[in-house]
């Protein structure tokens, strides 16, 4: 970690972030390229320097990623939310009218009713197949008992063998 250029700002290099994170360099130049996360500034030899804010906004892109299985096109789509909330609730500090303050709170209100939207879609998908595996499941017990039934054994055998 560095402090950038004398003003208290920490740094981290792209090896730094890298290992805080989990994730490898390549794969991190290549977040940048799709805009999942802002370019970080750049040392006076070219070197990348992440800040705090890369790496909590990381932290919640592999979440999504992770947790919730998005895809670089869904966490494309999630990143742009995060960035317009960002931005919205920033503008929303400096608001003085309480007409103004209103309109940027329906602003918020509505990008989180995506996000919350986008979480939604995904967690049917989500049911949709765990619904599909425990039919799988539940199909392969019947035919074990079947089985089991036409070897000859005896229900507390079968049972024994579940």
């Amino acid at each position: 970690m560095s402090d950038k250029r004398g003003e208290g700002i920490a740094t981290y290099k792209i090896e730094e972030v890298a290992n805080k994170v989990g994730l490898t360099k390549r794969t991190l130049r290549y977040y940048e390229e799709l805009g999942l996360i802002p370019p970080p500034d750049r040392s006076e030899g070219g070197f990348r320097l992440y800040s705090d804010h890369h790496v909590e906004r990381l932290n919640k892109i592999i979440t999504a990623r992770d947790v919730l299985g998005f895809s670089l096109q869904e966490l494309q789509h999630y990143a742009a939310m995060m960035e317009d909330y960002s931005n919205v609730r920033e503008r929303l500090k400096h608001t003085d009218g309480e007409e103004e303050r209103l309109r940027k709170l329906e602003e918020v209100e509505q990008l989180v009713a995506e996000q919350i939207g986008m979480i939604d879609r995904k967690l049917e998908k989500m049911e949709k197949v765990r619904s599909e595996l425990l039919l799988v499941q539940n199909r392969v017990a019947d035919a074990k008992r079947q089985a089991l039934g036409r070897l000859g054994l005896g229900q507390d055998q079968i049972d024994n063998q579940e």
